[in-house]
Order: C-alpha cells, then sequence, then structure tokens
C-alpha cells in the first residue's frame, strides 16, 4: 500500500509532527528519510526491508553510500540521506559529551556507543578528561580490521601531554558485540598503564564496547574489573 493511501494520522511525516519521533517505528523513522518508495513498495517497505536484510539500526548506520546503493530500489540521493541522517545523530552525540561527567564506565558507555556501536571494525579512541572528569577532546588513534586494532603507547600518551589533560580513558570497540578482553587487549592496556604511571598521567580507565546482551550489559571496564593497577 502507498504511502498516499494510508489514513493521514497513520502517514510517518504526518504521525512524527502530530506525535513526536518517539512515536515513530524504526521502519518509519527510515522511511521518513527516504521519501518515496520504489515500484510496487512504499517507503515503509522499503525501511523494513533494509532493517530486516542489514539486522539492525547500528548495522544499517555503519553502511556506506556505496553499499546502501548496491541495495534494490536505492539510488545515490536515497542512500545519500540515510548516510547524512545516522552522522547528524553521531555529531550530536559527539556535542553531548562535553556536557556530561564521567563518573563512571556506565557514562562512558552512554557517550561512545552510539558514535561505534554499528562500526563493522575496530577502532580505538581516546578521550582527555580535565579535573572536572568532562571531556575536553576525544580523538581516533587507529582503526583496524575485523579483529585487530593496535595502538604503541608513545602515540596514545602524546596528545595527553600535549594537551596537558588532567586524564584520559581509552575506548574501543568489539564489532562482534561480545566486550570481554583479549589477551591482546589485556597486554595494551598493561603496557599503556606502565607508562602512563612513568609519566605520572592518569590513565582512568579502558572500556571495551559491545553491544547490550544477555547478562553483560555492553561494556567492559578494565578499572571496574581491577585490572588497571598502575598508579592513577
Amino acid at each position: 500500500m502507498a504511502i498516499n493511501d494510508l489514513p493521514r494520522g497513520t502517514r510517518p511525516r504526518e504521525k512524527l509532527a502530530a506525535q513526536g519521533p518517539e512515536a515513530l517505528t524504526d521502519e518509519e523513522l527510515v522511511a521518513v528519510f527516504l521519501r518515496v518508495g520504489v515500484k510496487g513498495q512504499s517507503a515503509i517497505d522499503l525501511g523494513r526491508k533494509l532493517l530486516k536484510d542489514y539486522g539492525s539500526l547500528m548495522a544499517l548506520g555503519g553502511l556506506g553510500v556505496r553499499e546502501l546503493c548496491s541495495h534494490h530500489g536505492l539510488g545515490i540521493a536515497k542512500a545519500a540521506q540515510l548516510v547524512a541522517s545516522f552522522e547528524l545523530g553521531a555529531r550530536v552525540a559527539r556535542e553531548k559529551m562535553v556536557l556530561k561527567k564521567l563518573d563512571g564506565p556506565r557514562a562512558v558507555f552512554e557517550i561512545f556507543f552510539p558514535q561505534v556501536g554499528h562500526l563493522r571494525h575496530e577502532t580505538l579512541r581516546i578521550a582527555l578528561i580535565d579535573a572536572r572528569l568532562r571531556i575536553t577532546r576525544s580523538l581516533i588513534l587507529t582503526e583496524g580490521s575485523l579483529n585487530e586494532t593496535v595502538a604503541h603507547p608513545r602515540d596514545i600518551l602524546h596528545p595527553v601531554v600535549l594537551h596537558k589533560a588532567y586524564g584520559f580513558v581509552l575506548i574501543h570497540n568489539h564489532p562482534s558485540g561480545d566486550p570481554s578482553p583479549s589477551g591482546a587487549d589485556r597486554e595494551m592496556t598493561e603496557r599503556i598503564a606502565r607508562a602512563a604511571d612513568l609519566l605520572g598521567v592518569n590513565f582512568l580507565d579502558h572500556i571495551i564496547i559491545g553491544r547490550p546482551a544477555g547478562k553483560h550489559e555492553g561494556f567492559f571496564s578494565f578499572r571496574e574489573a581491577g585490572m588497571l593497577t598502575a598508579a592513577s
């Protein structure tokens, strides 16, 4: 059924205007950005199919224009609109992070999950922290393969010293969704902790971000687990 054939109050744009974005389903929100469908499929149908094919909003948000254009019914205009919408959401999340106090690992997760939770490759980031435990700067240090991200302690500590930060938090994602630390994660954290201790820099935490599922909350904190033992 075409969107114009739906009762006016149930059409995505009209529903959003009357009830707010929270009232829309995921496929309806996607349909708002798609604007129109293709032959035989409304924008809602197309949004539903995209979510079914890719599994989730996070997975859809991790795709680029070229990947989206390979999907039937999506030309460059629709693909660009979707990519832009997800990027706007990520930028809003980055602007909000400077206002939030990092008083624990959950606060870090809530800030960075929207930025890295959908990625299909590992990325290692650093958040520079002031004495009030607020983020002053966030940087991408490395972007690795699906299974490995490597960074040398000097590359990580350089921006901390350069910007005279009170301390720092490392953040990296596990595309598998399981935030449990690997042996390489543990070894890297230990090396950075030793280097930070030598320089007298506050290594506040290393947070691995996955996805909430079952018994785990979607993140792992080295500090909370008692695995960050160097002085800080």
